[in-house]
């Protein structure tokens, strides 16, 4: 179950609480469920029981008890639980992170992207890559110093998020911006085009850009860890069919013996808060398009690439030594398949190559 099912699942039983007069409320456009700000409150959380409260003339734990015996055996759904004074959450059950693993591969280019359906994937990441390099060498502003270059480069992240998240325009351009010292053609002829972009486009448009003198090529630099988290889940696939197996959705968990007949154990944090990040990604991309944030989408991708390494550590998607290819490996071999996914698109909406190899 993505956010977005959770969310309208969610609503749906607001709609039940007050077509059978449990609640006297307006029913609400859409409920926004995001992760928990900490560990341990499950999956996701909502404070739609304290939106409702009020209207309602109710205590928002009443309300959210309202709401909790409604959602509580939903398919999908292990756990609801209150929270606080009246938050809501969710635990998913275990099969949401397959449901997602599949999701993710069965959509591919158009997962978090309403526009990929314009056109095959090739097609769109030619024109991609030309428009970010006319915004990096011919468009005006872009060899402007001050606020042209980043305005030049923002303005056209904004318009491929934009249209990724089903809307059109740049509803007004891109935001006030703090200027940058050289123009975009200088950046670029020193950092290299993917490298000049993502310094543009990571700081938020009141903090100022942090211009390195040379690109670094190590896993200290944000830009190269998440294209390098790209071309791992990339290697990874390869390197199974050379072993001869490809990615199947299930069970990430790690066996608690030897053999293909043992017992699997749960899988672990770093799979959950991956599982997570997978999730929110379309609606970190319809963020970014509404509050004209690119930064976010960066942010979003930044933790992608670090949970997935985190992941990696903890559960190895290729077998070892003289170790055969077994159910688990070809679950996680999905899920790093699922996270590459991600990770492409999410650097084709903001003009930077996602590398095969690295």
């Amino acid at each position: 179950m993505t956010p977005a099912e959770l969310s309208r699942t969610v609503l749906r039983s607001v709609r039940g609480a007050v077509e059978e007069r449990e609640l006297s409320v307006p029913v609400p456009a859409r409920i926004v469920v995001q992760p928990p700000p900490r560990p341990g409150c499950g999956d996701y959380a909502s404070n739609v029981a304290l939106q409702l409260a009020k209207p309602a003339g109710r205590p928002a734990r009443e309300v959210a008890e309202i709401l909790r015996k409604r959602l509580a055996g939903t398919a999908g759904i292990d756990r609801v639980e209150i929270a606080g004074p009246g938050f809501l959450n969710f635990t998913l059950g275990d099969g949401a992170l397959v449901a997602l693993v599949r999701d993710v591969l069965a959509q591919g280019a158009a997962y978090g992207d309403r526009s990929a359906g314009n056109g095959p994937v090739a097609d769109r990441a030619s024109a991609d890559r030309a428009s970010a390099d006319r915004t990096s060498t011919g468009h005006a502003s872009a060899r402007q110093p001050g606020t042209g270059a980043r305005a030049a480069v923002v303005g056209e992240a904004l318009e491929r998020i934009g249209a990724a998240a089903g809307r059109t325009g740049r509803a007004g351009g891109p935001p006030a911006l703090v200027p940058v010292p050289d123009d975009l053609a200088t950046l670029t002829a020193r950092l290299g085009t993917d490298e000049a972009r993502w310094i543009l486009l990571r700081p938020a448009a009141h903090d100022p850009v942090r211009v390195p003198e040379r690109p670094v090529q190590r896993e200290g630099n944000p830009r190269f860890r998440v294209q390098y988290a790209h071309a791992r889940t990339r290697a990874l696939v390869r390197n199974a069919g050379d072993l001869g197996f490809t990615g199947e959705p299930g069970d990430v968990g790690a066996p608690a013996t030897a053999g293909s007949g043992a017992e699997f154990r749960p899988a672990p944090a770093s799979a959950h808060a991956l599982h997570t990040l997978l999730a929110t990604h379309p609606s970190v991309v319809e963020a970014a398009a509404r509050l004209r944030a690119p930064d976010r989408l960066v942010r979003h991708l930044e933790a992608t690439a670090d949970a997935f390494f985190r992941w990696h550590d903890d559960c190895p998607p290729l077998p070892v030594g003289e170790q055969k290819p077994l159910a688990v490996h070809r679950a996680r071999l999905a899920l790093a398949e699922a996270t590459g996914t991600v990770l492409a698109n999410g650097l084709r909406l903001l003009g930077i190559s996602a590398p095969e190899h690295l």
